[in-house]
């Protein structure tokens, strides 16, 4: 019998609060009979939800946590002082082996560093990432990083390439996922000098995937390839815009169809289809932002989430301590080392 996880929850962090949180654990504990929850908040008004949901009592510990790391929170800041929230405890959970994984949709920036603060970085990996999952013409796509660094240097790329690839295949199921370096065109000889010794060392790399080159932005939605890198402030951009393109097709499809009696018959009868196209493009599905590259697993949920999305998120993160996702990434980034050290002397 498998062993029981632990899910460490930062029940405070998000725009709607602690009720998301308890919604969403309604749908996991359907999907995943042997996973605990540890949720950090209020006490009093965790149990309080608790009470109105009895089915979860018994696979949910609360953790009195009376701060809450807010939006506006500066990284630095909480690291000085926020001992005391939901959302440092949460990671403290990890770091103590209390539990396997950290879910919060809290701030960004604080959850990185109190990620990388009290978990560490996995040796030999320079920067963690943030990763997420992209629909394609072809299905899903990795990209990374989408905002932990604002540059990253051709080791950093590598490193990133790394654990794409190692995440493509834990968590997609992919053998030999396809990676592919961003870049402003195709041509070997475009790009800056990160991205082409990112792309030296790649292609002399003997590693579970096929190093497809460089890709330009229209390759993320074609599914060009399995595992997109580039820099924190490229990807960052590159997914508000594509997350805004998606809302503004939603918005002008739904125009049109309601523009006249014919747009709206026409609606009706294609009502399937187009609840298939809205759950492919609902970001809800995506599971969040995914950081890799630390000494343990933390899941970051959309801030502005509902239920369907933050259980999603705890989807991720259940599969990621299942497929012992760092394990791989350890063994990918000292197969490496030897490319790396040849790259270097030629």
């Amino acid at each position: 019998m498998a062993r029981e996880l632990t899910v460490s929850i930062d029940a405070m962090g998000g725009d709607a609060g602690p009720g998301v949180v308890i919604s969403a654990l309604q749908r996991s504990i359907q999907r995943h009979s042997n996973v605990h929850f540890l949720l950090h908040g209020k006490e009093d008004e965790l149990h309080a939800l608790l009470e109105r949901n009895p089915r979860l009592k018994s696979r949910v510990t609360v953790r009195h946590a009376p701060g809450r790391v807010s939006m506006e929170d500066k990284p630095g800041h909480v690291l000085r002082r926020g001992r005391d929230t939901s959302m440092w405890h949460t990671i403290q959970s990890v770091k103590d082996k209390k539990a396997d994984v950290a879910v919060s949709a809290g701030n960004t920036g604080a959850l990185m560093a109190l990620a990388m603060f009290q978990l560490g970085i996995i040796e030999g990996i320079s920067r963690p990432a943030i990763a997420t999952v992209w629909p394609t013409m072809r299905g899903q796509t990795v990209v990374l990083d989408c905002g932990a660094n604002v540059s990253a240097t051709a080791d950093q790329l590598v490193d990133f390439a790394v654990m794409g690839s190692a995440f493509a295949n834990a968590i997609l199921g992919l053998e030999r996922p396809s990676v592919g370096l961003l870049n402003v065109g195709s041509e070997e000889q475009k790009g800056n000098d990160a991205v082409k010794g990112a792309a030296h060392v790649l292609r002399g790399a003997s590693l579970p995937m096929t190093f497809h080159g460089f890709v330009e932005g229209d390759d993320i939605a074609k599914g060009t390839v399995d595992v997109v890198v580039t820099d924190g402030f490229t990807g960052n951009v590159a997914l508000k815009t594509a997350e805004g393109t998606a809302k503004l097709v939603a918005q002008f499809l739904r125009q049109s169809l309601r523009r006249s009696l014919l747009g709206r018959i026409g609606a009706t009868i294609a009502r399937g289809a187009l609840t298939t196209l809205r759950r492919k493009l609902d970001p809800r599905a995506s599971g969040g932002g995914i950081f890799l590259g630390l000494n343990g697993i933390v899941v970051k949920s959309h801030g502005g989430t509902d239920a369907m999305g933050f259980a999603s998120a705890l989807d991720t993160a259940i599969d990621m301590v299942k497929a012992d996702i760092n394990a791989r990434i350890i063994a990918d980034r000292s197969g490496i080392e030897a490319a790396m050290e040849a790259a270097a002397v030629t």
